[in-house]
């Protein structure tokens, strides 16, 4: 498993404010990832924006698939997991594939990305490991997740939407309040000076570690960031 440290040197909140472009949109394709060899069978994801920004597969969720399935492939068999804004689930579909899990992976989004995901979940024969869900940030978490009480949480390029962030923060201090051992792995591209707000709020309210990855220099270049959010005694 990776290592962490607390103030890491490539922190979002050490650098200067600046803005990124957001990348290009792309038409609707179905595309095979295989996260640089980590997935020995690749992973077919379809990309559509037809219902939301969140059917595009965004570099945030390569990193964190790449860290799940390098350094946490042993670790995850008695896992619950869960994942949050899935879009068309390239994490927890990733997971699903590489890392050996005895329980069910949620992946959840808004309403309208649930289409996508179920077409996901088909396209890679995962129908009886992985369930698509509607969770919808700042809301009461549904019933299976009541129920199952997660303890990993993927997060991937949650940090878009400036008004939804304060729904965020809730429901990742909900979730870590239903299973006080979980643990939220979070990854985020910094596009812009909103972004450094929500990470300086989660500070507040969480222990926030950045995760080591043998590729952070790389990435970390591209304003993309890995951490650990826990709950706070």
């Amino acid at each position: 498993m990776a290592s962490r440290s607390p103030s890491p040197e490539f922190s979002p909140l050490s650098i200067g404010e600046y803005f990124t472009p957001v990348p290009t949109y792309k038409v609707a394709s179905t595309t095979a990832v295989d996260f640089s060899g980590l997935l020995e069978t690749p992973l077919k994801l379809h990309e559509d924006l037809k219902t939301g920004c969140g059917g595009q597969l965004w570099p945030a969720g390569m990193v964190l698939a790449q860290q799940m399935l390098r350094y946490h492939r042993g670790s995850l068999k008695d896992a619950r997991i869960l994942e949050l804004g899935a879009g068309g689930g390239l994490v927890g579909l990733a997971v699903a594939m590489g890392c050996p899990v005895d329980h069910s992976i949620y992946i959840t989004d808004q309403e309208n990305m649930f289409e996508l995901m179920s077409k996901n979940i088909a396209l890679n024969g995962l129908e009886s490991r992985v369930k698509e869900l509607v969770l919808n940030w700042g809301e009461p978490l549904p019933a299976e997740v009541l129920r199952d009480k997660p303890n990993v949480i993927l997060a991937a390029d949650c940090v878009y939407f400036e008004p939804a962030f304060p729904l965020l923060l809730s429901t990742l201090a909900d979730l870590l309040d239903l299973c006080k051992e979980a643990v939220v792995y979070f990854c985020f591209k910094k596009r812009r000076r909103a972004d450094m707000h929500f990470m300086k709020n989660a500070n507040k309210r969480f222990i926030v570690e950045e995760i080591e990855d043998e590729d952070k220099e790389t990435f970390s270049r591209e304003g993309l960031f890995l951490y650990t959010f826990k709950r706070k005694p």
